[in-house]
């Protein structure tokens, strides 16, 4: 084979196999990127079960926490930003900053409904009400689901932002504008304090 006929062979064969290349990388991308949005829609489901639930968990509670007013508007005001929150990012899950304000929000809003059951261990009459136990439980069976989604979406936008930074696809990645998608973490403050040990 002639070095001529070897230069137009590889001239014919180098870009098809960069198309081949650009074109995995690309689907992979798209694939992987329907994916974790897919996931997020999961979690959708469940956050809004998880608000509308809320507003039976308060409207119980107002009967027996007369003086706990501000606990329970404290929960009604974070549930309407975290309601807020998970609208935008329904419309761009895994955008960083949307992201940011979910979980900042969704942080609130857990740590209000905490707040809230720790108000109800003093009421032993509001604790034994069937409807309080009801919604109590529905709440913690959804939060578990919340869970379970988000762990399942993280794992997605984890395989999308690997893929996003192996190579080729990086080169796609960076031409076509395929950003970094951002997890769905909840910080609660209590997990943000230090522990505290006595010796006593």
């Amino acid at each position: 084979m002639s070095g001529t006929t070897l230069l137009i062979l590889l001239l014919i064969v180098l870009p098809l196999v960069l198309t081949v290349l650009f074109v995995r990388s690309y689907n992979k991308l798209v694939t992987l990127r329907e994916r974790y949005k897919n996931s997020f829609s999961q979690i959708d489901v469940q956050l809004q079960r998880r608000y509308d639930l809320i507003p039976n968990l308060v409207e119980t509670a107002k009967g027996y926490l007369t003086h706990e007013r501000e606990t329970l508007e404290a929960v009604m005001t974070a549930r309407s930003q975290a309601m807020a929150a998970e609208q935008k990012a329904t419309q761009q899950p895994g955008d960083p900053p949307t992201m940011d304000l979910l979980q900042q929000a969704e942080g609130m809003l857990s740590d209000s409904l905490g707040r809230l059951y720790a108000v109800v261990e003093n009421y032993p009459d509001l604790k034994a009400d069937a409807t309080m136990a009801r919604v109590m439980e529905e709440l913690t069976s959804t939060e578990n689901r919340v869970a379970f989604a988000r762990q399942a979406f993280n794992d997605h936008v984890m395989q999308y932002n690997t893929a996003r930074q192996s190579v080729p696809t990086i080169l796609v990645a960076q031409l076509l504008g395929f950003g970094p998608a951002q997890p769905f973490r909840v910080e609660h403050a209590e997990a943000r304090e230090p522990v505290r040990v006595s010796f006593d």
